[in-house]
């Protein structure tokens, strides 16, 4: 029975690709909270370690980087220590990394949600990327704590570490938008996933310095917008050397990734429930 002067919401596709109704996510910022919020608990849902892992995973890679690559391979560490060379840029990479496959299956994993209401589907992707940020600000202390004991010192540029930062975030908001898109159709795209985060970790300078690439390939070698990422991260926070070179080629590349991920996805989001 239709009751009078009760409202009538029409749901209907989207019309445009690129086109966000603003709005309409404003209105659903409350369910946004409490996807980054589940995220966050299931993580940690009965670890016996909990929030630790979130230290003792990018230490334990800096300790093995710091024996192989540094100490027995004696890669070039730009003067700096190794624990602390290796460790600044395993913090915005494991962020990455870690975002990146949550994205990707995160259409998959809330099929039941997705099959049973409306929300607007781009939500549950920025929940994953949001979440993966405790994770972060907890080893980011740790890193400060290292440099103190190294006797580094934050200088001004250390504000410039949000930039980079959000630059993390866009690159894993616009490749994950790709591929939990393709996930909801083609389900071996997620067995994929680890082996494009391997070979993206060693075609960044995560465990060398962007300083051994030839100065005729640094343009080219500035198309990873996580060579940018991870070397200016890398200059935000130790204060040392000049802001990198290949910033500005990696900015371009985050923001023509995140518009083709918006892209895609809003093209998908409409077949997305039938599909998954």
């Amino acid at each position: 029975m239709e009751v009078k002067g009760a409202p009538t919401f029409v749901i209907k596709s989207s019309r445009g690709w690129l086109r966000l109704n603003w709005r309409e996510l404003w209105e659903y910022r409350e369910l946004l909270y409490f996807f980054v919020w589940r995220d966050i608990k299931v993580r940690y849902k009965q670890t016996v370690l909990g929030a630790a892992w979130a230290i003792i995973q990018p230490f334990f890679t800096m300790v093995v980087f710091s024996l192989f690559f540094g100490h027995l391979a004696r890669l070039p560490s730009d003067g700096l220590p190794y624990p602390i060379f290796y460790y600044s840029a395993l913090l915005p990479w494991m962020y990455f990394a870690s975002a990146l496959t949550s994205v990707t299956n995160t259409i998959v994993e809330n099929q039941r949600v997705i099959t049973k209401v409306y929300f607007p589907r781009i939500i549950l992707p920025v929940a994953s990327v949001l979440s993966g940020l405790v994770d972060f600000g907890i080893a980011f202390v740790i890193l400060l704590g290292m440099m103190l004991f190294y006797g580094i010192m934050p200088t001004a540029s250390i504000f410039s570490v949000l930039l980079f930062l959000l630059l993390a975030v866009a690159t894993a908001l616009g490749v994950g938008l790709w591929l939990a898109a393709m996930n909801a159709v083609y389900r071996d795209v997620r067995y994929v996933v680890p082996f494009i985060v391997q070979f993206w970790m060693f075609a960044s300078p995560v465990a060398y310095s962007s300083s051994l690439i030839p100065e005729k390939w640094r343009a080219l070698y500035g198309l990873n917008p996580m060579a940018g990422v991870i070397e200016g991260f890398r200059w935000a926070v130790l204060g040392q050397g000049h802001p990198p070179a290949l910033l500005g080629v990696s900015a371009v590349v985050v923001l023509f990734v995140l518009a083709g991920g918006l892209f895609y996805f809003r093209r998908m989001e409409g077949t997305i429930a039938d599909l998954v």
